[in-house]
């Protein structure tokens, strides 16, 4: 079964978003994705969405 994470930051230089990218791919995850939000009249955005996935088997169902 594919399962997400999504990691929200509002520490959006580069430095914080490499931690980020080499923590969780670390533990598995497969980078998908980064979505930044904007902060009105500023061309910095103000947080980012960064989204995982990795594959997981499901837990054996079990028969009464």
């Amino acid at each position: 079964m594919l399962i997400y994470k999504v990691i929200e930051t509002s520490q959006v230089d580069d430095l914080s978003l490499e931690k980020i990218l080499n923590t969780w791919t670390a533990q598995g995850w497969c980078f998908e994705g980064m979505h930044f939000a904007m902060r009105e009249g500023n061309r910095r955005p103000g947080m980012a969405f960064i989204t995982f996935s990795r594959e997981e088997n499901e837990p054996a169902v079990q028969s009464a």
